[in-house]
């Protein structure tokens, strides 16, 4: 009886540690800024393993931003110069299967 109840505990531990951390940004600071500007990008997960690229997107137009600096819990990205608008963040994750996923965190790029 005892057996039973420890096998199916051992799976669905095994099947969380074998799980991909999944990469998030909570926040940006300053929200607004200007082409060349650097933003902060805070979250989880954004180490480079994690995190290969990152991009502003307006859902029609993705311009890839330059990461200046990079850990864990937070990043650096500088503005480029084909930005425009309100933007939203954007990453290529890294591993085996890479994806691209839209952030809930939004910049303003000013004139």
């Amino acid at each position: 009886m005892r057996l039973s109840l420890i096998v199916p505990l051992l799976l669905v531990s095994f099947a969380a540690w074998a799980q991909e951390a999944m990469p998030r940004m909570n926040s940006v600071d300053p929200t607004n800024g200007k082409k060349g500007d650097v933003v902060a990008v805070s979250g989880e997960n954004l180490d480079k393993a994690n995190v290969t690229k990152v991009y502003l997107t307006d859902g029609k137009t993705d311009v890839e931003c330059v990461v200046s600096e990079q850990s864990p819990t937070g990043l650096k990205i500088t503005i480029p110069a084909k930005a425009t608008g309100r933007m939203a963040l954007m990453i290529l994750t890294g591993g085996k299967e890479p994806k691209l996923i839209e952030q809930p965190v939004k910049v303003t790029i000013e004139q």
